[in-house]
């Protein structure tokens, strides 16, 4: 089990339904590919209900993709964290993910 060290957590108004540990927008809906992350949601949210999410810290995140320790990651187009390319970085990965679906943590 991994932990998290959540510095800062802030809500917004979901504007589609966020799942736990998934990256969101600045403007309440799931990350889609390369954008700058507000942070993670902190728990399964239906749209309309204030989300509270994670922004800095060291969060627990769902991997898209394989992930190396120490990584540069970003969002992909379900919101989880694959390796940073031409996108917005959101982090640093802390630990390796072998496939889609591990959750890591990632330095923020």
């Amino acid at each position: 089990m991994k932990t998290e060290k959540v510095l800062l957590a802030t809500t917004i108004l979901a504007a589609a339904s966020l799942a736990r540990s998934r990256l969101v927008d600045y403007a309440g809906a799931p990350c889609g590919a390369g954008v700058r992350a507000l942070g993670s949601a902190n728990a399964n949210y239906d749209a309309g209900e204030f989300a509270g999410v994670n922004t800095h810290g060291e969060l627990v995140v769902e991997a898209g993709a394989a992930v190396a320790v120490g990584e540069a990651v970003q969002s992909d187009a379900t919101a989880r964290v694959v390796p940073l390319t031409t996108g917005v970085e959101f982090g640093a990965a802390r630990d390796a993910a072998t496939a889609a679906g591990d959750f890591i943590r990632v330095l923020v």
